[in-house]
């Protein structure tokens, strides 16, 4: 069954063609590139002039679909998948957020305060910052 799937990746989100069988997803080749920018070359995974070596191709799809969850596996990436929901979101690869942690830097982010002044945390850089967060789950 192909229909319309929801492809979030790097905080974009893009509706795609899919076909769902047993659980795992397809998605067409010039789909995926066009959402997420990676595309299946002779020298791996590529986006732009970053390539990512696959050992077994064929582990990805059969040239015209590439399977979602090979893909996240092969890129390092964690992946939130919800067949029902037809939708998915590829998070960021185990080495960009080890390099995250290594530089001891927050990413920045805005969120207001309690009169609904939004702030950064850019704005604070060079200074001591205390968050605290709550969730009522």
């Amino acid at each position: 069954m192909t229909n319309g799937f929801t492809l979030i990746d790097s905080g974009r989100s893009t509706l795609v063609d899919a076909r769902i069988a047993s659980g795992r997803v397809r998605i067409a080749k010039d789909d995926l590139r066009q959402a997420v920018g990676w595309e299946l070359k002779p020298e791996g995974l590529c986006r732009g002039s970053v390539c990512v070596p696959v050992s077994d191709p064929s582990l990805l799809g059969d040239g015209r679909e590439i399977d979602l969850q090979a893909l996240a596996g092969a890129l390092g990436c964690p992946l939130a998948l919800d067949t029902d929901e037809r939708a998915a979101a590829l998070g960021t690869p185990a080495s960009d957020r080890a390099a995250s942690l290594a530089n001891l830097e927050a990413p920045d982010f805005r969120l207001p305060d309690f009169e609904g002044t939004l702030h950064s945390l850019s704005e604070y850089r060079g200074k001591k910052v205390l968050l605290i967060a709550y969730a009522s789950w």
